[in-house]
């Protein structure tokens, strides 16, 4: 079939060119056929002109072209032409079917080329010197494929509308020059391009050829010196194989990932980075195994045509390695840089690399990370519903370890700033960390199941339990709704459970009743019938009887009416003690904060509310003492009517030690009640008032943490108990010792009293001794009656040892309200300086009428 339309299109050519002799007048002298030379000039004219291969330089439109021929006609004054071809030109246009042309911009085209040249090249045309040299036609070369070559290398050429005009070579000159430059080719190679053509692309795969090989020296493929070619092919050798040189180096990677022994080295994230580059590597063996079948072909020489078949050069192979070099220098570099790395660093490194300009770049660098990403995701969905730590060989940025159920949530997970991917922002890995440990503390610590309906609820909120293939590199936003859909859900089960089922706020209210002395009538009660008790040296003391006394204090008040499971956690503690402390200094409550309320109430969390025990303790210890000292001194306003049959001697001095003693004891009295109620008010209760709506807007456990440690710490800084209160706590401890050291002497001076009473009564008439010696104590008659008392003395001996015990009393009191006031001072003066704020509050209280401002206006 092909035959019959070739020789069809042969014999129109034929046709075609007869009718246009016809009409040309410079050949109607001649008689036409098809064997006359004249014909055969201009059919061979014609063939050559179809046969050509150069494509016009102007846009194919067909309506362009007609209309530029009209304008031409109209211009050269044949109306008549113009519209002649007008109608020919849509009789042409409109013809559609089967027999009609498809081309019909190139028909166009053909004749205007061929109606410019007729005019423009006459006399060229008689002389045949516009025909190829040798070119032969004939009926059989015709019919095969129409197919002309063209030589270059005519002495004459040039273009005229579009078409080339070679002159003749009767010389032969051009086989001539292809012939010479066939042989100096031989001469400066010793083997053809097509051998190192092949070579090259053995050693893009990493195989040594015949003739370029792997040099160690120069760390790449390159052309042996033994052999002769030019420098630019040489040059162009070595560019070609930097392809080898990469393909070896992302070979060699993947080899020795895959033998790498133990496999942690590598992780999942490496070994998905290694089954990505084969994939890739995978498309690179199928290019060469092209590139391969198109180098069996020869490559045509210079003289033949270059448009018949497919060959392999080396220009053509830098324009086929153009995509896999780029692709493949990529790849070396992101080996080089992960080499050292695995998991969640290999994926950031990689991240790192994907941000570039060319698109290309860009798509690959995708697909690659979507791969390389896979496990990290996968680990990260896991963690976040599940609360599985799946990190076999430690590539997850989150990382755990074995730890005791209360410290589970501080200790037990932490995130491992080395394996967190660059794309990944800090917040996100923060809350990532926090889902899971919640789910875990819920699963571990609070024996809880019910955060798997949490769990479910936010995968199905955020869209990923209906995800195919699951999350993947650039789903960012996806990744975030999900661990935000999480955390919102599992934190809120958390603090359901911690606030009902384990009742977190009763238990820090217990704690300020008891631990932080807030439940009055229990501690007065408490302090009531443990003292005796703790005055005694702390050695012999018995925590199983502290321990009754502390279930009768209970009893005895309202502490009675609590939940028992709080009761239950309250307990007594004795802290280490040496020789000579007392069960004061030892004596502290603990509580039993059981799992998962451990947690928060760790163990250096009871040790500072321990220290904060300790402080209210000795506080309520003073204020217990100055209590006891006012009870011991009111009763002697009305006995001291008995003392105006003193001697002048010794009334004036007991009035003036008993009104300095009163003295004393109010200032004393009004710096412990200031200081009592600065702390239990100002500093407890607004802490407590702050902790309370801090807990009502918690939205997870580290929010709750953070509350409850900052009402701690809010506590201790009042208190006086912080790191940078020390000074001033010390001073403060000085003075409470002050006090108690008055309250005995307060004790020992009424006691004197009441012996000089006792003994007064003795020495006065019969008659009168019946009524002081109702008002006289026993414990003062049971004094008296030692040997060597008041009694067996006469009366100027008792005036005598009454002015010299008073006198020394005196000089006591007066020692003590001299120190007391040199404390007081400098405690004072160290309020300003403090760096809390609130302790200017506790200033204005003590000093609110500028007393020792006055008194001492350099502080």
């Amino acid at each position: 079939m092909e035959e019959e339309d070739q020789q069809k299109v042969a014999d129109l050519i034929k046709e075609l060119v007869l009718r246009l002799l016809s009409g040309n007048p410079a050949s109607g002298s001649q008689q036409l056929t098809s064997t006359s030379p004249t014909f055969q000039k201009y059919l061979r004219y014609a063939v050559r002109i179809l046969s050509a291969r150069l494509r016009p330089s102007i846009a194919p439109d067909s309506a362009a072209i007609a209309e530029s021929i009209k304008r031409r006609l109209a211009n050269q004054g044949k109306s008549s032409q113009a519209l002649t071809f007008s109608e020919l030109y849509n009789k042409f246009e409109s013809k559609t079917g089967p027999g009609s042309v498809n081309n019909k911009w190139a028909v166009l085209h053909l004749l205007n080329i061929i109606s410019e040249d007729r005019k423009n090249t006459t006399t060229q045309l008689d002389s045949s010197s516009v025909l190829l040299p040798n070119l032969a036609f004939n009926d059989a070369e015709l019919g095969n494929d129409l197919r002309v070559s063209r030589k270059r290398g005519s002495k004459e050429k040039g273009w005229n509308n579009g078409v080339l005009l070679v002159s003749k070579d009767p010389e032969n000159l051009r086989e001539i020059a292809f012939k010479e430059f066939v042989n100096l080719l031989k001469e400066e190679n010793e083997i053809s391009e097509e051998v190192l053509v092949r070579d090259v692309l053995y050693a893009c795969q990493g195989i040594d050829g015949n003739y370029v090989k792997f040099d160690t020296n120069s760390d790449g493929y390159v052309l042996l010196d033994s052999i002769k070619v030019p420098r630019a092919t040489r040059i162009m050798v070595r560019k070609l194989c930097e392809l080898g040189w990469l393909f070896k180096k992302v070979k060699g990677y993947i080899q020795e990932s895959m033998d790498r022994f133990p496999a942690e080295d590598v992780g999942t994230v490496g070994q998905a980075f290694c089954a990505a580059l084969q994939d890739q590597l995978s498309d690179y063996y199928k290019l060469l195994a092209v590139l391969e079948s198109q180098a069996m072909n020869p490559i045509p020489l210079v003289s033949d045509s270059a448009a018949s078949g497919n060959y392999l050069s080396l220009r053509r192979l830098s324009v086929w390695f153009a995509e896999p070099m780029v692709k493949m220098r990529l790849m070396a570099v992101l080996v080089d840089k992960c080499k050292v790395l695995k998991g969640g660093a290999m994926a950031g490194a990689i991240h790192l690399h994907a941000q570039h300009g060319d698109p290309m770049v860009q798509d690959f660098m995708r697909r690659l990370l979507r791969r390389v990403c896979s496990p990290l995701f996968e680990m990260v969905r896991s963690w976040v519903l599940e609360g599985e730590l799946e990190d076999i060989f430690a590539e997850f940025f989150v990382v755990g370890q074995p730890v005791k159920a209360e410290s589970l949530w501080r200790e037990g997970y932490m995130l491992h700033a080395g394996m967190l991917p660059s794309f990944i922002p800090q917040s996100l890995a923060q809350r990532i960390l926090r889902t899971g440990k919640s789910i875990n503390f819920l699963r571990v610590c609070c024996d809880d199941r019910f955060w798997a309906e949490a769990a479910t609820e936010a995968a199905a909120a955020a869209g990923t339990s209906t995800r195919r293939g699951g999350l993947g590199y650039g789903e960012t936003d996806a990744l975030e709704s999900l661990v935000d859909e999480a955390a919102k859900r599992i934190d809120k089960h958390l603090l359901d459970v911690m606030y009902n089922r384990y009742k977190f706020k009763e238990h820090c209210l217990a704690i300020k009743r008891y631990l932080l002395l807030g439940q009055g009538d229990f501690v007065q009660y408490l302090m009531d019938i443990v003292g005796p008790e703790l005055s005694e040296p702390a050695n012999t003391i018995s925590s199983f009887q502290l321990a009754g006394l502390l279930e009768t204090a209970i009893r005895a008040s309202n502490a009675q009416y609590d939940d028992p499971d709080i009761l239950d956690r309250l307990r007594v503690k004795m802290m280490p003690h040496g020789t000579g402390d007392r069960g004061w200094d030892v004596f502290s409550l603990e509580y039993d904060a059981r799992v998962p309320l451990d947690t928060i109430f760790t163990e250096s969390v009871m040790a500072k509310y321990l220290r904060i025990f300790n402080f209210l303790w000795k506080l309520r210890r003073v204020e217990h003492a100055l209590i006891g000292a006012w009870k011991t001194m009111k009763p002697n306003c009305i006995t001291s009517n008995s003392f105006d049959k003193l001697q002048h001697a010794v009334k004036m001095p007991l009035l003036s030690t008993l009104r300095r003693c009163q003295v004393l004891w109010d200032e004393m009295n009004h710096f412990v009640t200031n200081l009592q109620y600065y702390i239990m008010f100002e500093v407890l209760e607004v802490s407590w008032s702050t902790l309370s709506n801090e807990m009502e807007v918690a939205k997870d456990l580290d929010d709750l943490l953070a509350a409850h440690e900052k009402y701690l710490n809010s506590i201790v800084e009042k208190s006086l108990l912080g790191e940078r209160s020390q000074t001033l706590y010390k001073s403060l401890f000085v003075l409470f010792d002050l006090i108690l050291r008055f309250r005995s002497h307060a004790d020992r001076l009424y006691e004197g009293i009441h012996e000089l009473q006792a003994r007064t009564e003795s020495s006065l008439p019969s008659q009168d001794k019946s009524r002081s010696r109702k008002k006289t104590s026993d414990k003062s008659s049971n004094k008296s009656s030692e040997p060597g008392s008041w009694i067996t003395d006469g009366r100027k001996a008792l005036t005598q040892r009454a002015s010299e015990f008073l006198r020394n009393m005196g000089q006591d009191l007066n020692a003590i309200s001299k120190e007391y006031s040199s404390l007081l001072e400098n405690f004072i003066s160290q309020l300003p300086v403090q760096q809390h704020v609130d302790l200017k509050f506790l200033l204005f209280r003590l000093d609110f009428t500028e007393f020792y401002s006055r008194m001492h206006p350099s502080s």
